[in-house]
């Protein structure tokens, strides 16, 4: 075997090492949520014909707009429970 860990390892280790750092873990939520922006305004103001023209391609845009919006709640708590443990940690 090789010792070098394979590409979930290092995967794992990279997510990891984002998580725990608040700064970066910031960022990512911001860009999440722009994400999350661009993706509603495209879908109201940008293709509503396209959208509209099948029922499929309407599920399917504003169910992944909706798993992208529980994404980001998701990691927002996650924010929230780990600000905590820090602070909680400091004292």
């Amino acid at each position: 075997m090789s010792d070098q860990p394979s590409d979930w390892q290092s995967s794992k280790g990279l997510a990891k090492s984002m998580l725990h750092d608040r700064p970066t873990r910031r960022k990512l939520m911001a860009r999440s949520l722009a994400l999350l922006l661009a993706v509603f305004a495209i879908g109201l103001w940008g293709i509503p014909g396209w959208l509209a023209a099948d029922l499929w391609r309407f599920i399917i845009w504003w169910g992944a707009c909706g798993f992208l919006a529980i994404f980001v709640v998701v990691f927002a708590l996650y924010d929230v429970m780990r600000v905590i443990r820090e602070e909680r940690d400091r004292l």
